[in-house]
């Protein structure tokens, strides 16, 4: 079996101009360099259709000037700021690529034999880490993939507002009736929310009565809970150390908060929604979705991260990528342990974390190797890391196959091409 090994591509030659932008929020920094050293001062431009202009027209100058053919064009990873940037260059005839801040700071006293970091330096390192053939390629999800990257992004922040919403729940909870918490164990659930909605503190809790409370908490929670639970909490109410004064205040931030909760729960269930119809555009959904374990929101998520899986040519690139590569640190002697290098898509990896903790309970198709690592010795949290990784190996496998997942086959199959 033939073995395909990742390999440094060169993208700099004889005929190519780099250009390196360090990006901020409102003022760019350009730079451009020759094969032959020329290179043209560091410029400023502004973050806008006006400053992209002047940034092509300057490239287009010292490609013609210079008899390039090609242009390469690269820049630091920085988020939401360089989008705008990236969209416009990708319309033009340049190869983007872009290099790790990380690199970009232990690099930088090549330039000048300094520490010293400036908006007008950046873009000279940017420049000699490309030269030396360590820069990135770009992944710019396209089309539903595009959409899936964005609705994932805006339900993991919703999923932290909420998570942020709970917490801030659970310490106002504490001051006014810390006692609520020890008899409604989870705070999350319709029928706590209830209650600290109509019955905040203790002594609206004494009021209602221990029979009326046994029917609420039965209607609201559907049978789960009823007159123990009532009793429990009647009691605990009759002697709670909670605040007695100033309580106004935290009755209605509960309130509030409460609000926001219902609020971001509907948000999240419709970005999830929308995700299905973009989803239904990806070819090889069906491929992935064939995975037990893994459901439609997580197959949603790890394309919208990974862009196009058909794009990557070798697993060491998505692997990479997710920042789920290995890497140790050895001399002489000692050999160090491997760790993952968590350098790529820091989403990627959670989701590809949670699909492996789904894979591995009783009955799923990754329990008996979660087992063996752990009857290895092995820590569970690195267990479980050790099966994200193998996950990523099987969706990338069925992927690049047209194929879908077979649990446990014995013999060779003819398996179906993915729709």
């Amino acid at each position: 079996m033939n073995r395909i090994e990742t390999k440094k591509q060169k993208i700099v030659n004889a005929k190519t101009l780099i250009v390196a932008i360090d990006i901020s929020k409102t003022t760019d920094m350009g730079y451009c360099r020759c094969p032959s050293g020329e290179e043209m001062k560091s410029f400023e431009f502004s973050n806008n259709i006006e400053g992209f202009r002047t940034l092509w027209d300057r490239i287009c100058w010292m490609k013609l000037s210079h008899h390039l053919e090609e242009v390469v064009v690269g820049f630091e990873s920085t988020g939401a700021y360089g989008e705008p940037l990236v969209h416009y260059l990708r319309q033009k005839p340049v190869k983007l690529v872009q290099v790790n801040p990380m690199h970009t700071k232990r690099i930088k006293e090549l330039e000048g034999n300094s520490p010293g970091k400036t908006d007008r330096k950046d873009p000279k390192v940017i420049a000699d880490i490309i030269s030396l053939g360590h820069a990135l390629t770009v992944v710019v999800p396209e089309g539903a993939a595009a959409e899936l990257r964005k609705l994932t992004l805006a339900r993991e922040r919703g999923i932290q507002r909420r998570t942020a919403l709970y917490n801030q729940l659970q310490d106002l909870v504490f001051s006014l009736f810390p006692e609520f918490m020890q008899v409604l164990k989870d705070i999350k659930t319709k029928s706590a929310h209830y209650l600290l909605r109509n019955y905040p503190r203790p002594q609206d809790i004494r009021e209602c009565g221990v029979e009326p409370l046994g029917s609420i908490l039965k209607r609201v929670s559907r049978g789960k809970l009823g007159s123990a639970q009532a009793q429990a909490l009647y009691e605990a109410a009759a002697e709670s150390v909670g605040l007695r004064e100033g309580t106004q205040g935290i009755v209605l931030e509960i309130e509030e908060i409460l609000s926001a909760l219902e609020a971001c729960n509907r948000f999240i269930e419709k970005l999830e929604e929308e995700m299905l119809p973009h989803l239904e555009q990806i070819p090889y959904r069906d491929s992935l979705l064939s995975v037990k374990g893994i459901g439609v929101i997580t197959v949603a998520g790890l394309v919208g991260e990974v862009g196009d899986f058909r794009h990557f040519h070798t697993l060491r690139e998505v692997m990479k990528l997710a920042g789920l590569d290995l890497f140790e640190i050895s001399s002489g002697n000692h050999t160090g342990n491997r760790h993952i290098s968590k350098r790529g898509r820091p989403l990627l990896r959670k989701l590809l974390y949670f699909a492996a903790i789904n894979t591995v309970r009783k009955g799923g198709i990754m329990h008996a190797s979660y087992q063996r690592h752990l009857d290895k010795g092995m820590p569970k949290t690195k267990a479980l890391i050790a099966i994200a990784r193998k996950l990523l190996r099987v969706l990338f496998a069925l992927v690049r196959d047209h194929s879908q997942y077979v649990q446990s086959y014995s013999k060779k199959e003819v398996l179906k091409l993915a729709a």
